[in-house]
């Protein structure tokens, strides 16, 4: 597809999205939409935090086990990485695989995406780097020349699948079982249940960098939409949600106001929330099962000492 003509529909996509859920009586912004390419800077920095285990506990499995997960790619492999951002921790994969074909890096983010796949072209010369600008909870084409070449095997590290509620979450599944083919396989990182005292931290920084990043998307609205509104005085927060098994974030608007966004009012009441992403996490046992019913069987399964998070191998 055209980049301009991409960038038109994804601006089309986020005007609806953004017009629907802010007329919700909860108000709620999908979570990729978060990942602009500032949104995605800040993400970065979010991943180097320390009250963010996730990122590091993953990347500790991923070089603690590089052998097994390598043996268990296979040889030849072509590894498909959907929401690829800066691919650090896919550098450890990539590194230890037995000369892999093709990597391909799927990413909504573009400008993010071309750094990305430039970096890994200059460090693994002899890769075949096919980067693909694409919505990943959406249906979307794969490189035709990988179809035919080799095992592909599938990575969605950090916890991402947590940001899906149940049912996209086992479409995405089963999009990912038809987009690796039956001999296809596998690695997701999964985040675990856990002592919330530990969990809420890393959704709510000392820093400030996580609410930076979650204030952006009203900055994105801002420049994109036309909107008004003051996003530094609008309050993150991070919240446990039980029912769902969640970490929440949310926006708090500080008074009652109208905001204009793309030529439309908004009313907020003070205190008010917009729901801008919902984290959910997993026991070991549940997400098996959850990933039986959408077409998979977990063969291997890698973890912490801790067990706070899961790398799962999936056929």
């Amino acid at each position: 597809m055209d980049a301009a003509v991409y960038r038109d529909e994804q601006l089309d996509a986020f005007r609806q999205d953004v017009l629907q859920g802010l007329a919700r009586s909860q108000k709620s912004l999908p979570s990729r939409w978060l990942y602009d390419p500032q949104g995605c800077e800040l993400f970065e920095q979010i991943t180097r935090l320390p009250e963010y285990y996730p990122t590091r506990t993953e990347t500790a499995i991923l070089q603690d086990h590089a052998g097994e997960i390598a043996a268990f790619c296979g040889p030849y492999a072509n590894l498909l990485e959907y929401g690829a951002g800066a691919g650090i921790k896919t550098e450890i994969v990539v590194g230890s695989l037995e000369r892999p074909r093709s990597y391909i890096p799927i990413d909504i983010a573009g400008e993010f995406l071309d750094l990305t796949a430039a970096r890994f072209r200059q460090q693994f010369g002899s890769l075949r780097v096919d980067p693909v600008v694409a919505d990943f909870t959406a249906d979307f084409a794969l490189p035709a020349r990988i179809l035919d070449d080799g095992r592909r095997v599938a990575f969605f590290p950090g916890s991402t699948l947590g940001n899906l509620n149940a049912k996209d979450a086992g479409l995405f599944l089963q999009r990912m079982r038809r987009q690796v083919g039956p001999q296809g396989a596998a690695i997701i990182g999964i985040d675990l249940k856990k002592d919330l005292d530990i969990l809420l931290p890393a959704y709510d920084d000392r820093a400030g960098v996580t609410a930076d990043f979650n204030r952006n998307i009203l900055v994105r609205i801002n420049r994109e939409l036309g909107g008004q509104f003051n996003a530094s005085q609008f309050r993150h927060i991070a919240c446990w949600n039980e029912a769902e098994s969640a970490v929440e974030m949310h926006l708090e608007s500080p008074i009652d106001q109208v905001i204009a966004v793309a030529g439309k009012g908004f009313a907020f009441r003070r205190g008010e929330t917009i729901h801008t992403e919902s984290s959910r996490k997993y026991e070991i046992q549940g997400f098996s099962q959850f990933a039986r019913r959408h077409g998979w069987h977990t063969l291997r399964l890698w973890t912490d000492p801790q067990r706070h998070f899961a790398v799962f191998g999936l056929i």
